[in-house]
């Protein structure tokens, strides 16, 4: 069993339900709104449970939803099945790395919540998606990035400094027999940048506290509302991007 295929039964109540994790996936959407729209046919990298595929396919966006991990699919497949969207919403195994086995084109790509930070290879996942979209076609990457303040702050409170540094290692960081690797802004850009060039990059959590703090939250129901309401404001307004638990890339099919 993958990683991901453990998280798969408790991941919507740990993170979708939350009102943190409610917070977090509406910036995504809100941009995911932004540029797709009914009868578009979109690709999702990294599914998982299936809620922003769900989101865009209420609206009238066809979606091929895709992960690695079965049990995530299976979990995707059942909210789509439940909510009468089988004839907007395909939902597949597939990794990543084999992008190049899919047919295109799309209207455009999306990746949310790290899918991308799983990835060695990032400049061969973007030679393999770049011949599935037309020039011009839009690709939204919410990624982890590797300079969180709020981390830094949770972990060297309680003594744990390697912890709280662990993005910052060279070569990724072991977890649960994956490897998780943070990209900075630049190193994204830098791998996409030969098919792909950027629009406009903006923060999913820096004023707001990453997702391990979701007790924390619960007890300062108006503080998470005000921090949520300036991040939603400077969200794109350096350094907050840079300082994220994510930031959001949208890039541009050359």
């Amino acid at each position: 069993m993958s990683a991901f295929d453990a998280l798969a039964l408790d991941y919507d109540a740990a993170f979708t339900a939350t009102p943190l994790g409610n917070l977090l996936r509406e910036a995504v959407q809100r941009r995911l709104d932004a540029y797709f729209d009914r009868e578009d046919r979109v690709l999702e990298l990294g599914c998982g449970t299936g809620e922003d595929a769900l989101h865009l396919g209420r609206r009238g966006v066809r979606v091929l939803a895709t992960d690695a991990a079965p049990a995530m699919v299976e979990a995707a497949a059942r909210k789509v099945e439940r909510a009468g969207l089988e004839d907007r919403i395909e939902v597949r195994r597939l990794a990543i790395e084999e992008l190049s086995t899919l047919g295109g084109p799309f209207d455009g790509a999306f990746s949310d919540f790290g899918g991308l930070n799983c990835v060695a290879d990032l400049p061969a996942a973007a030679r393999s998606l770049a011949p599935l979209l037309p020039q011009g076609a839009p690709v939204l990457l919410c990624v982890m990035g590797p300079l969180v303040p709020w981390e830094w702050g949770y972990f060297l409170r309680r003594g744990r400094p390697a912890e709280a540094f662990r993005r910052l290692r060279g070569g990724g960081v072991a977890w649960r027999g994956l490897t998780v690797r943070y990209p900075s802004i630049r190193e994204l850009r830098r791998a996409f940048a030969p098919t792909f060039s950027l629009r406009r990059v903006s923060a999913v959590g820096a004023l707001l506290p990453p997702t391990y703090l979701e007790a924390w939250t619960r007890r300062h129901p108006l503080l998470l509302a005000g921090l949520a309401r300036w991040e939603r404001r400077l969200e794109a307004m350096p350094p907050l991007p840079w300082l994220a638990d994510h930031y959001l890339m949208e890039l541009e099919r050359r």
